[in-house]
């Protein structure tokens, strides 16, 4: 079916605190020098205790609509990508819809962790498509660092803190989004998980205080064969070849990852918007983090095509090719 949603404007929002690796040294035994060889990263950005994902969710809204003077009363639906709500419930979408005052609203949050950002897309995309709604905001805010232990020096070196929201609106003529393809396999899930509750995840015993663990060797595996797959997949549906893409715009998990990930797929690394050196690994919102960046350094132009692949926990995936347009 033929897409009938546009993007019309995005936001981000960083809190201010810096987690850098010198300040990580202190933490746990390892070093800048380690940590930047293995994951490209220099710097995070915290929330503060004041701070909750709500909270980072509507200052990026706020930017968005700023930069964009955007109408926000006839927003019929709320997305919001999160695994780490300010609550089980209500949720960070009604946290919004309070906010912002939006009388006539559909709200409610999504968990394909890493992915989220792209499976929030997809939703909206296919919402506004089947003409079942008109104007749906899409966010993605994570407080990482809130489930992140800082005594476990393989994970607590990734995470950082942050928001991004974009509008997507009804437009038949100028459509945003031109493939998805998608998938999941939940026998990965003990490979990075977080859990309050089951002691077990397919019967093998785990860790139930909350905090994030992961195997990042086997993470790392899965996705550098299962993204490029994914990509072929994506350019065969649109219809595209790989010199067709302006932009590719890959969950900033690891650069190391995405540096072979872009190697594996045939594409230049030179051509990949992320946003890992100086935030971090955001989960879901690595990617409009990412995407906002390219727009300001004025990568990102009007009428680009651009690839954006989400992949994390579950394990999850989804890859979108759209039309940038604003």
């Amino acid at each position: 079916m033929k897409s009938k949603a546009r993007i019309t404007a995005i936001g981000t929002y960083i809190p201010e605190k810096k987690l850098t690796n010198n300040d990580l040294e202190k933490l746990v035994d390892t070093s800048d020098e380690w940590i930047v060889q293995r994951t490209g990263m220099k710097e995070r950005r915290i929330a503060n205790e004041e701070e909750f994902s709500s909270t980072l969710a509507i200052r990026a809204i706020e930017n968005m609509l700023e930069t964009y003077q955007k109408d926000m009363h006839d927003v019929d639906c709320i997305i919001v990508a999160t695994t780490t709500p300010d609550h089980i419930f209500p949720s960070v979408a009604c946290e919004i819809q309070r906010h912002f005052h939006i009388e006539q609203t559909g709200a409610f949050d999504l968990n394909a962790t890493c992915a989220g950002f792209t499976y929030g897309l997809h939703m909206a995309n296919s919402l506004i498509t089947s003409s079942l709604h008109k104007k749906i905001l899409v966010v993605a805010a994570e407080t990482m660092s809130k489930v992140t232990d800082y005594h476990d020096r393989t994970t607590c070196i990734l995470f950082g803190d942050g928001a991004g929201a974009v509008l997507v609106e009804y437009d038949e003529e100028n459509p945003s989004f031109k493939a998805v393809h998608m998938g999941s396999k939940g026998e990965g899930g003990i490979h990075v998980y977080r859990s309050n509750f089951a002691p077990s995840i397919n019967g093998t015993p785990i860790h139930t205080n909350g905090k994030i663990v992961q195997n990042g060797r086997e993470v790392y595996k899965w996705a550098t064969r299962t993204v490029p797959d994914g990509i072929d997949e994506l350019l065969v549906k649109a219809n595209l070849e790989k010199e067709d893409i302006d932009w590719f715009v890959p969950h900033s998990a690891n650069l190391r990852m995405i540096e072979s990930i872009c190697e594996k797929a045939n594409l230049p690394l030179e051509k990949t918007l992320t946003s890992v050196e100086y935030m971090g690994n955001t989960s879901s919102v690595s990617i409009p983090l990412a995407l906002h960046l390219g727009i300001k350094e004025e990568k990102v132009q009007a009428g680009d095509t651009l690839l954006l692949y989400g992949f994390g926990g579950g394990l999850t995936h989804l890859g979108l090719i759209i039309q940038w347009d604003l």
